[in-house]
């Protein structure tokens, strides 16, 4: 049985540097085969949106945020922290295709779980 791996990504255009490495840490593990669950967290919140990701410039030798979030949509898991979307006002509605909200019952029931890395940026 493989390992399975959970992100958690609280940053966004505040600090690019940062949310650029757990997007690449999350679409390199998903391109890798492994079971990936991406958690959408505080600024973080606001990539859940359609051209968000895209709003990140690209930096130096790195992958563009928005290719990377499309990498992960394709092959794992994205999730939006419910009490952030609540704080935001969103919905599902508002959201990218394939982005759920889920609530701390749902994080913990995923970082708990056997085999799992969970990672937090």
């Amino acid at each position: 049985m493989s390992r399975a791996l959970v992100i958690k990504v609280t940053v966004g255009e505040d600090q690019p540097e940062r949310s650029n490495q757990a997007f690449t840490m999350a679409a390199t593990a998903v391109a890798s085969g492994v079971d990936v669950s991406l958690w959408l967290a505080g600024e973080a919140s606001w990539f859940a949106l359609p051209g968000r990701a895209a709003k990140i410039e690209s930096l130096p030798h790195a992958a563009p945020l928005a290719d990377l979030l499309d990498g992960i949509l394709a092959g794992g898991r994205v999730t939006l922290c419910g009490q952030c979307a609540a704080r935001r006002e969103l919905t599902e509605d508002d959201l990218l295709d394939g982005v759920r909200i889920a609530g701390a019952p749902t994080f913990v029931e995923e970082i708990t779980a056997e085999r799992v890395q969970a990672l937090v940026y």
